[in-house]
Formats: C-alpha cells, structure tokens, sequence
C-alpha cells in the first residue's frame, strides 16, 4: 500500500448506473453463494447511489510530532517484510514514522513469526524486545493476543499495539482494529463492475472470523451491486492451519478451481498465498483484487500487476504510524476505536487506471451510505 494523506476527497461525480442485459450463472455448488440463471453476460446493476458532494471522511491531524527519543519494536505475522500484503503495510507505517517523525532507523527492530510455530515462540519474541528497552511493540495479526497479554503483564511500563486484537485488562495494550467488512463492501463493487460474466470468486488464507468478515463485505457489495451476480469462495486451510496466508501454489490452485468454474474476477485475502492468486488470474486471462496494501504497486508481484485492477486497503500503516505517533505524543485516548471507512483506516486503490471516474462515483456514492449508517454491512458470512 503507498501512504496517502488521510482526508483526501474524491471528486465528487453524479450519475446513475448503466444497465445492461444480463443474467447470471446459477450456483453450482460447492464453494459459491447466491444465483442466477446464467448466460456469461455481464451484470444488470441495481441503481447506484450518487456521490456526496463533499468528503465525508474524517481529515488528517498535521501537527508535527517528535519521536525520536522512542524505540519500536514490530513482531511481524507469517511472511513478514515483503509480503506484499499485511506485514508490508505495517511495514510502511513505521519507514513513514521514520521519515517523518524522526524515529531512527537503528532503533527499531522487526522480528517475524514462522507457520504454525509454539505460543512459547511469540512470547519469546515480545519478551526479548520488551527486555532490550523497545517501547513501543506492535504485534501485527491476532495471534500474538495470546502471548501478549502474557508479556505485557511482565512489562507494565512497555507501550504494546495489537494489530487485529485486544487483551482484555490490559492497560498497556492498545488494540488497533479495522473495519474490513466495509473496504471488502467496496471491492465487491468494483468486481461486480468489472465482470463480464456476473460472476466473481473470493479467495481467502485460512477459514477464521477475520477473514470471514472480508468475504461478508466481499459478497454483500457485489450483490448491492448486482442482485443476481454469482460469488465462488475457498479457503486454502482450514483454521488453525495457518501455513494458507503462507503458500502460494495452493492460492494458484484454489483460485484456478474458480476461474475454471467461470469467475472472472478473484479478490484474495490470503497473505503472502495471494502471489499464487494473481499467477492463476494471469494465466486465465481474469482480473483480480488485491487486500490490505496497493498492490499494484508492490515491486514483489510486479510480474502479475496488470491482472489487478484495484485492492482493498487496510490501512495498517496508517494504524502503526498513528500509534506510534501517539505514544510520542502521550496521548493514547485520541486513536479512533476502529479504523474504518470514516477515518480512511480501509478504502480501495485506483492504481493502474481500471477504475474510471465513473466507477469511483458509484463507489464513492456506496462508501457515504456506509458512513452516513445508510447500509449496514455484515462482518460474517
């Protein structure tokens, strides 16, 4: 994901959707929601929403901050810097507190968790950080919830962040949680706008509530969009296999099953296994949409960048350089209690020009509903 200011407006475009002849494919079963009676033609859309005039999004604080007196520590999820997903994300959250708040680049330290690796590991990596003075630590992914409430308890004076989760009385443990339901609202939009079969699959790392809420948005905007459209959906593990955010050629397979079964479009919340997705939608000649950074623009999937025609973002940057910025400042209690729509914390990419004016006022017109209370989107399936 490239940092963008916070705020930024879209120009506001008025319109009301094209419709067109079309029916879609009839569930086949296994792995796909919804129905139709299907042709292969492209969507008949319901009426769009128009765009607000103005953004309705919270804008950016701009006051200059100090933090180079603060050591960061970040405990990386499966996979890491280099990603090209989550971890990158939280990955530019702290080079962009290093370009702009003065925080040292030799005090920070970045340790990553290994697939399927012993709660013991985690607690060894927050406690060595904690021990060697690192204040604050982001946990990035739920799974360090665990181990966090554990070494926070032995560190009371230690600033913690947990990307994804919380610890329940543990007043040294900010949780910085996301509305992924609402971006994925959007990116069903947009694949419901970018078939031209009305039929659509999404692709997800390991089958928990987290990435259930990405397939809840996912489905619920593409049907907003277009009532009869088909949606595939697979998982490449089960939970508690976590080795799916983590394994590219079983995202090629899953996301080739859906291709074959005539999705055209794939939107990936898989982690590092999203690699694999991109390659299948190369090779069939789909479309895809990418998760959490601008993916677009991640020198690690240059190879397959045409295929992706937007991505969701997460903006687990914003949510790192937010925290760190206020622990610098002191000031905890100003982070907003969930990242969402309104505070720019999820949104969607336009990079590579696939998404038109027009279809960014459909979105823009669907984002100020949601906002606005309009429409309520679900964060299960």
């Amino acid at each position: 994901m490239r940092r963008r200011m916070r705020g930024v407006a879209v120009a506001a475009i008025a319109l009301t959707s094209v419709m067109t002849m079309a029916a879609c494919a009839k569930d086949s079963g296994g792995g796909s929601n919804n129905a139709g009676t299907g042709t292969g033609a492209a969507c008949e859309f319901a009426e769009a929403p128009s765009a607000p005039a103005t953004s309705n999004t919270s804008a950016a604080n701009g006051d200059k901050v100090d933090a180079s007196a603060l050591k960061i520590g970040l405990a990386y999820d499966i996979g890491g810097r280099g990603d090209a997903s989550f971890n990158d994300s939280a990955a530019a959250g702290l080079d962009k507190a290093i370009s702009d708040m003065g925080v040292k680049k030799e005090n920070t330290r970045e340790l990553s968790a290994a697939p399927n690796e012993d709660e013991s590991a985690k607690q060894t990596r927050l406690r060595q950080l904690a021990s060697e003075g690192f204040s604050p630590i982001i946990g990035v992914g739920f799974a360090y919830a665990e181990s966090m409430k554990l070494v926070a308890a032995e560190f009371p004076n230690v600033k913690f962040g947990l990307v994804d989760g919380s610890v329940e009385g543990a007043a040294n443990v900010t949780p910085l949680l996301f509305a992924e339901q609402e971006g994925s609202f959007l990116a069903g939009v947009i694949a419901a706008y970018q078939s031209k079969k009305c039929h659509v699959g999404f692709v997800g790392g390991v089958e928990i509530p987290l990435i259930q809420k990405f397939e809840a948005g996912y489905a619920q905007g593409a049907k907003a969009a277009a009532p009869k459209i088909q949606v595939e959906k697979k998982y490449i593990t089960p939970a508690g296999d976590f080795t799916g955010f983590q394994d590219a050629p079983k995202g090629q397979e899953a996301a080739k099953g859906q291709i074959d079964k005539g999705a055209d479009v794939i939107y990936q919340a898989a982690g590092a296994s999203g690699k694999g997705i991109f390659s299948a939608a190369k090779q069939g000649g789909v479309l895809a949409i990418g998760v959490d950074s601008d993916q677009y623009n991640q020198a690690t999937v240059a190879d397959t960048k045409d295929v992706i025609v937007s991505s969701m973002l997460k903006r687990v940057d914003v949510a790192v350089y937010d925290f760190v910025k206020a622990v610098a400042k002191n000031d905890i209690a100003s982070l907003p209690k969930v990242f969402d729509l309104k505070v720019n914390g999820v949104g969607y990419s336009t990079s590579g020009g696939k998404i038109d004016a027009k279809l960014q006022g459909i979105l823009e017109g669907y984002k100020a509903q949601i906002i606005e209370g309009k429409i309520k989107v679900a964060d299960k399936p």
